[in-house]
């Protein structure tokens, strides 16, 4: 009888958090199905936690099984084998398939990277005091972080990706004054969410800042980023330099990188081809845009706006407007084929600026907050007060 309760009690404690730990961090079951951000915050923050609690009810449900006849053989093994996947998959998925490169990315030559990359390729880019790097989404796709230990020429700068939302964003990983340990973990309203391991509290990318503290508090320190096609990239910074994520020399993981890149690859292409969100987490729905509109947004204080390529060019290529109190100036580069945004507080209009911010009105310092070319159906999740293409 102490058999068969430690054996049917422990699987049911093994079984609903492994269930949970699939559902919740599994990735792939938000294709299936649609999971509460509460409920993937939760098992971000105690993962290691509920881990430990539900390997610990397996094991017991082994010994139950052996040395105290407890369960049957029909139910054992095919439960063994499913919790087996429950546990397995999440963890290998995140912890080895999304395995980032927040210090150790290597950045490459203009020549080695045109061995790799068509001159289209789109690629995000930040620079500090003449160091440009450029990092192709097809190369961000998996690590979803990319970063050295010498810094961007001093400056302790990090790219983070979602391929989900198509946005790169920099940021230096320090809160308070704390690094951040920073970790990718799941995806939610088709972000990524990063948890910051010394403190074990999620990051939402689009924010940068720890769950846990209110908007407007302490977060990390945007870097600005902008788009451009790799073959502009290499007009603009002769001397820049590529993140390129090339095939690991281990034989094993060279294999296991390879397949998830085609699963990564695959289901991005239909993110970008396909009228709706592949994984429909969203709680806001806003069609003043269709969903895969690409645009770009700012976000200052409390006031969010977004503006679409077209609609730029339609007025001439150059926008001057104010969000969140300070005047900002938009521009499509039609050299560079870029869309920047640098702050202007000159006091006069801006009637006329370059690729690297040098107007009639002196030079001017790129926007940090500038969210370049994303999705605006994962835009408007984050930002729902949002307004569109403002003037003025």
């Amino acid at each position: 009888m102490i058999g068969q309760i430690l054996f049917y009690i422990s699987l049911v404690i093994a079984l609903l958090i492994g269930l949970a730990y699939f559902r919740d961090l599994g990735d792939v079951s938000q294709m299936l199905m649609k999971v509460k951000r509460e409920n993937t915050l939760r098992f971000i923050r105690n993962e290691y936690r509920l881990l430990a609690i539900g390997g610990a009810a397996i094991a017991l449900m082994v010994v139950a099984y052996f040395d105290f006849d407890g369960g049957v053989n029909w139910l054992f093994w095919p439960m063994l084998v499913l919790l087996a996947f429950l546990y397995l998959f999440p963890w290998v998925w995140v912890h080895v398939g999304l395995r980032n490169q927040r210090s150790t990315a290597k950045y490459y030559s203009l020549e080695e990277a045109r061995a790799l990359l068509a001159p289209a390729a789109s690629v995000v880019v930040f620079e500090n005091n003449g160091v440009a790097r450029a990092h192709p989404d097809s190369h961000l796709m998996r690590p979803h972080l990319a970063g050295s230990e010498e810094g961007l020429a001093g400056e302790n700068v990090i790219m983070t990706y979602c391929a989900m939302a198509n946005l790169g964003l920099g940021y230096i990983p320090v809160i308070e004054g704390d690094q951040c340990a920073l970790e990718v973990l799941a995806q939610h309203g088709n972000n990524l969410i990063l948890r910051d391991n010394t403190t074990n509290e999620p990051i939402q990318q689009i924010y940068g800042r720890r769950d846990r503290d209110a908007p407007g508090g302490a977060a990390m320190q945007p870097w600005p980023t902008f788009r451009m096609s790799f073959r502009s990239f290499q007009k603009a910074y002769p001397d820049g330099t590529v993140f390129l994520n090339k095939p690991s020399v281990n034989p094993l993981l060279r294999l296991f990188d390879l397949v998830t890149e085609t699963l990564f690859a695959a289901s991005i292409a239909r993110q970008h081809n396909e009228a709706l969100p592949i994984m429909d987490n969203m709680s806001n729905h806003d069609d003043r845009l269709p969903a895969k509109t690409y645009i770009w947004g700012i976000d200052i204080g409390d006031d969010a706006v977004c503006f679409t390529q077209d609609f730029l060019v339609e007025h001439g290529s150059l926008i001057n407007t104010e969000i969140g109190g300070r005047k900002v100036v938009l521009a499509w580069d039609p050299v560079y084929k870029s869309l920047g945004a640098w702050y202007n507080d000159s006091g006069a209009p801006v009637t006329r600026i370059d690729f690297f911010g040098n107007s009639d009105q002196g030079s001017l310092p790129r926007v940090e907050r500038l969210k370049a070319g994303m999705f605006w159906h994962v835009w408007s999740e984050f930002y729902p007060g949002t307004d569109i293409n403002r003037t003025v």
